[in-house]
């Protein structure tokens, strides 16, 4: 969607892609899922919801996962398929990249709608608010990948071919105040319209980010404060939910599908967006997001001993692995966010009728299938139940240590293209490390360690009541600095967060990538990072096609594209 378009496709998908029924489709008012009774307004700010969705939940580029986590310190290639590719063979990052000009139209689109709304006159104050969400929420992901962008805080009637870049700073003011009147007007959770609505708290968590970036610092130490402090939040300490009677640890439990919900037990989860699948609402899904098939091993090849079930994950594609500097590098012994419940590195045969002799030879400190006579290799039986074992060709595709936060099993669709689960944006834990991070900025190390400590007390709680080592995991304020931040911020939101967006904010992408070619690189040479220039990757290109449309303005490329 060109900038150039955005008010004709913006009112199109609010007028026709959520709308329900109605007996003429001439009709004036726009009526949702949520009932017909619905307000006009109320139905362009549930659009806002379903054109996030539609954003992140992209599968015509079943990479787009891995444009935000590959070729960082969190992500490595597995079965690429395509889009992602320039996101860590650098040298081939241009201004055509299918996955850059999507996330660019899309911001723009969600602005456009969100400007239809904040304009309206005599609108709802939470109404306005929640628009300003996310007309903040766009120009913040916009302005720290890309730096100077167009700002538009009106929709216009007309298309333009005129836009011109804004300053950092112009943007900034905006989203600034986009925020501190969303905080002010929008409802506290448990009063929003409905759970998976935006409340003042997410306003908080994305002014903290916002402002950290900045250089606001007390302001996003204020800001993240307010949740922390408000009462209406607890970390998971303690078993919950569904799967009691299954195998699994309290941090796991957040991750569950149908577990997830403030409703459901989850005390921890700020904004889990509800993806409305079959439970909800009939044909509920939005595209066919594929968060799960990236995440997942494809461990559906290993067919001697796998079958799909919710236990394994559902069945995964392999696209996006995690970095051997998060697979060998940051945890501690005794993180529970390291347990195989979370990120699974033993797999346990589950097809039933297994009985197979097997060759298995430690590698590198890793048991591994091997060929039988292979020097050093042991024969073990595997039987249903028993681990299984995998080649060392596998760990580019098939098997690997990946996170579960993504997993979930939809028995009526075994081939799973689509996730089922609810999606963890933004949670207490995530406050912590903001507030943590900015009072690093603010050489506050002492307050700074507070805050992980309180991570760290509830990761490592198992470990220290089975060992009675209760300083486990304990940090000093000798430790605080904006590396041991962001390893931390690994560490409990592997897999949730936009981790390109993130080492971004912080102005530390350069420096993340450089540690990871010089020390932690992949061992094939198609899957290492190749290519990066930090005078030019920090940013991402404007999209040839905005340059090409815009031709009564210089809308300037961002240097080296």
């Amino acid at each position: 969607m060109k900038l150039r378009n955005i008010i004709y496709s913006a009112l199109a998908v609010s007028a026709l892609a959520l709308t329900s029924c109605s007996d003429s489709y001439l009709d004036e008012n726009m009526f949702s899922s949520y009932g017909t009774d619905v307000e006009d307004v109320n139905a362009k700010v549930i659009g806002l919801h379903y054109k996030y969705a539609a954003l992140w939940g992209m599968s015509s580029r079943q990479g787009f996962t891995g444009c935000w986590q590959d070729g960082t310190d969190v992500g490595a290639p597995g079965d690429t398929e395509g889009v992602e590719v320039p996101f860590f063979q650098y040298g081939s990052l241009n201004a055509e990249n299918g996955g850059v000009s999507f996330l660019w139209e899309n911001l723009y689109s969600i602005i456009n709608s969100a400007n239809i709304i904040i304009n309206t006159e005599n609108v709802d104050p939470a109404a306005k608010g929640e628009a300003e969400f996310f007309r903040a929420y766009a120009y913040n992901l916009l302005v720290t990948l890309w730096g100077p962008v167009p700002l538009l805080t009106e929709s216009k009637a007309v298309p333009r071919t005129d836009f011109t870049r804004n300053a950092v700073t112009e943007i900034d003011a905006v989203i600034a105040a986009d925020l501190n009147d969303a905080i002010a007007n929008l409802p506290e959770v448990g009063k929003t319209a409905t759970q998976n609505r935006i409340n003042k708290d997410c306003a908080r968590i994305l002014a903290g980010e916002a402002f950290n970036r900045m250089g606001k610092y007390a302001e996003a130490e204020a800001a993240v404060s307010a949740t922390i402090n408000s009462g209406n939040y607890k970390l998971i300490e303690e078993r919950y939910g569904k799967y009691l009677g299954e195998a699994g640890d309290y941090y796991s439990d957040m991750f569950r599908w149908h577990n997830q919900r403030r409703s459901e037990g989850n005390t921890e989860g700020i904004w889990v967006f509800q993806m409305e699948y079959s439970r909800d609402v009939t044909g509920g899904t939005i595209d066919s997001p594929q968060q799960r098939r990236n995440w997942v091993a494809g461990f559906h090849k290993l067919t001697d001993f796998m079958v799909n079930a919710d236990s394994i994950g559902g069945r995964g594609n392999g696209r996006l692995r995690l970095s051997n500097y998060v697979k060998y590098g940051i945890y501690e012994k005794g993180d529970i966010r390291n347990s195989n419940h979370n990120i699974r590195r033993i797999l346990y045969a589950n097809k039933a009728g297994v009985n197979k002799e097997i060759w298995i030879k430690e590698i590198n400190g890793f048991p591994y299938r091997v060929d039988e006579g292979t020097a050093g290799a042991t024969k073990v039986t595997v039987k249903t139940g028993d681990r299984c074992y995998w080649t060392t060709a596998d760990t580019l595709n098939t098997m690997y240590p990946h996170t579960t936060k993504w997993g979930g099993y939809d028995p009526t669709d075994d081939f799973g293209y689509a996730i089922v689960k609810d999606w963890p944006i933004m949670r207490l834990a995530d406050a912590y490390l903001l507030r943590a991070e900015a009072r690093i900025q603010q050489n506050n190390a002492a307050g700074a360690a507070e805050d992980i400590n309180v991570l760290r007390d509830r990761a490592f709680k198992q470990y220290r009541a089975e060992t009675g080592n209760a300083s486990a995991g304990k940090v000093t304020a000798a430790q605080m600095n904006m590396d041991f931040l962001l390893d931390e911020r690994i560490r409990e939101l592997v897999g949730e967060e936009n981790r390109r967006y993130t080492l971004c904010r912080t102005g530390k992408l350069a420096e993340r990538v450089k540690m990871i070619m010089d020390n932690w690189a992949e061992g094939t040479e198609s899957k290492k990072i190749t290519g990066f220039d930090a005078s030019k990757h920090v940013l991402l290109p404007i999209p040839l096609s905005e340059i090409q449309l815009n031709k009564d303005a210089d809308l300037q490329q961002n240097p080296g594209y």
